[in-house]
């Protein structure tokens, strides 16, 4: 097992780029993934690393090892979830990354709960707003608020979820109501933006079609609840799933607007990497996180 810990470590630093990220990723120092290296390139006769002051480059031969030791861990992976299906006791890590308004309230909230009924799973959990790089990340499951683009990843749809754009009355008492979608543009909207973020439009459901809007606004962030909170403290309109707003629409610190034009829904689905055989803990996870989304989303809608 030293040999494949080795070449474990190996991939990680080749696709995060760097010793210290590779090692906080797996739970081992710097100095230990350093060691690990110098093992392998011993063990090979060869240099995988060019090294600078910030980065460390695969060199040819690593590049060229790189694409081969990916493919025997994916297999060891699949053989693990093989026997593990076979023997009925889940083990091991789940990695595990989701929106973070989703995140914070149903997924982070449920991992105790999973991990009571099965005590020998570890789940490690990131919650970003950011759309994360589930293969160069090494995540297992990432839940994910939209529609699946990535034809190299599996997915699991869990429910359709309505969004609605939303306002606090003293923004509207301020700066008027809006109308006609048209007049979102003359409005300070609050975008959710970041580095590689796909949706730059607010595209609203009209009687002629989808009808998408080039909206600005003074105040944008990376952090969905921090666009949350500006639209309470009536700072601008922003675009929302329903249930993670349906509580202030309920208490009137904010009102929908446009109701019959909202936004074209998202999609609440599970994405994970595709291989031959499902890990029975990673199923596991997903049966359990999506009845429980399920059933908190629709008590939120509900008002329970």
């Amino acid at each position: 097992m030293a040999y494949l810990d080795n070449v474990a470590v190996f991939v990680r630093v080749v696709e995060l780029g760097n010793l210290s990220a590779a090692g906080r990723d797996m739970r081992i120092s710097p100095a230990v993934a350093s060691n690990r290296i110098k093992e392998l390139e011993k063990h090979l006769g060869v240099r995988l690393f060019n090294r600078t002051t910030r980065q460390l480059m695969p060199t040819e031969q690593g590049r060229v090892f790189y694409d081969g030791a990916r493919k025997v861990l994916e297999a060891v992976a699949d053989a693990e979830a093989a026997v593990s299906a076979l023997s009925g006791q889940p083990r091991g890590t789940i990695r595990v990354t989701a929106p973070l308004g989703l995140g914070r309230r149903m997924i982070a909230s449920g991992i105790p709960e999973f991990r009571a009924r099965y005590p020998d799973i570890e789940v490690r959990l990131r919650l970003s707003d950011h759309e994360v790089d589930i293969m160069k990340e090494g995540i297992d499951v990432a839940f994910r608020l939209g529609l699946l683009e990535d034809s190299s990843l599996r997915m699991r749809g869990v429910m359709d979820c309505e969004r609605v754009l939303v306002a606090a009355p003293r923004y509207l008492e301020e700066h008027g109501e809006p109308e006609t979608p048209e007049d979102l543009l003359k409005h300070d909207c609050l975008m959710l933006r970041y580095p590689g973020a796909r949706e730059h439009f607010w595209t609203l459901q009209t009687p002629s079609g989808p009808r998408k809007l080039d909206v600005r606004g003074p105040y944008d962030s990376d952090d969905g609840d921090v666009l949350t909170g500006w639209a309470i403290a009536g700072h601008g309109i922003v675009l929302k799933p329903r249930f993670e707003v349906e509580p202030f629409i309920r208490d009137l610190r904010l009102k929908v607007i446009l109701p019959d034009v909202p936004p074209q829904p998202v999609q609440l689905a599970a994405v994970y990497p595709h291989r031959q055989y499902q890990d029975t803990k990673v199923r596991l996870l997903l049966d359990f996180m999506a009845d429980r989304c399920q059933r908190m989303i629709r008590d939120i809608l509900a008002g329970r």
